[in-house]
């Protein structure tokens, strides 16, 4: 049973650190990525979807990204779509193709985006750490109970605890990366 709580714990841990880098990735730099219109979906005959799902997403330079729809009726449904969800980039369409130019961050800019990074970084640490106290509070319940002895139930919180240094320490190595990425010119 308790090494079952270990794993439970240790698979949230890993959801949690996941959202961390799916939030990361959506995080502007001054370089053009895909995951910039990861949450932006468009009306595709009633259905909502991704960009992706309706068109196809090159990045020919470091700071363009060019979406070409399959389908040239979605043109503008995409362009509307992708100011709607005010990135801040650039959107040009010449009728075939949209292009999307990714303008210089300020240096301003770089620091309000770090700031939010740390913002992120320090809900996925709670989220981690509320983990590790419903994982303990279970093992004390199950003690209690009779269910596990002090000894196991102390091993199995030491083991929790371990882990749980051990994702706050990924989650401060993703921050000090984004962080890099952010104030690179």
């Amino acid at each position: 049973m308790p090494k079952e709580t270990i794993r439970e714990a240790k698979k949230n841990m890993d959801k949690t650190l996941e959202s961390a880098a799916k939030e990361f990735s959506g995080i502007r730099t001054g370089r053009a990525t895909i995951s910039l219109l990861d949450g932006i979906t468009v009306d595709n005959y009633g259905a909502k979807s991704p960009i992706n799902q309706v068109a196809s997403i090159s990045i020919p330079e470091a700071r363009l990204m060019v979406i070409q729809p399959w389908n040239k009726s979605m043109l503008n449904q995409i362009e509307k779509a992708i100011l709607k969800a005010d990135l801040g980039l650039n959107v040009n369409s010449d009728g075939n193709v949209i292009r999307l130019t990714i303008p210089e961050l300020t240096e301003e800019r770089r620091k309000d985006l770090v700031k939010l990074v740390k913002k992120v970084a320090e809900e996925k640490k709670v989220e981690v750490r509320n983990i590790r106290r419903d994982s303990n509070d279970f093992l004390k319940k199950q003690e209690k109970a009779g269910k596990v002895s002090e000894d196991d139930s102390r091993r199995e919180q030491q083991e929790i605890q371990d882990m749980t240094d051990e994702y706050i320490k990924k989650v401060d190595d993703m921050v000090q990366a984004k962080e890099k990425e952010i104030m690179q010119i």
